[in-house]
């Protein structure tokens, strides 16, 4: 069996990304989905390497792209947690998720 993962990236003269879209119809996300940012992480086995691919539209605010990360940070915690049962540090990854999260909105107000 596979499943498919469809992404389009819409770039502009400087190749630059404008638009995001993205679909994953065995997930039941049918049509093309609009998204401002993207993530995404593989790990090569052969390699022992992660690859990344890490895409923003220029509409991308920055606090969206804090709140953006903070819920990536803190998704990944639990994402450990689930694949390797390691309370402790999935507990150390939200700590800091939940610190970057005060940190930034705190920036983003003395920048106001």
């Amino acid at each position: 069996m596979k499943s498919e993962i469809s992404i389009e990236v819409t770039l502009d003269k400087e190749k630059m990304p404008e638009t995001i879209h993205w679909k994953a119809p065995d997930g039941g996300v049918e049509g093309l989905q609009q998204a401002k940012g993207l993530l995404l992480g593989l790990w090569d086995g052969n390699e022992k390497s992660a690859l990344r691919i890490d895409l923003w539209t220029k509409d991308l605010l920055v606090d969206e792209m804090n709140e953006f990360f903070y819920q990536s940070l803190y998704g990944m915690a639990e994402t450990y947690m689930r694949a390797t049962q390691n309370e402790s540090l999935s507990k150390e990854i939200k700590a800091f998720a939940v610190s970057f999260r005060k940190k930034a909105e705190e920036q983003l107000a003395k920048q106001l």
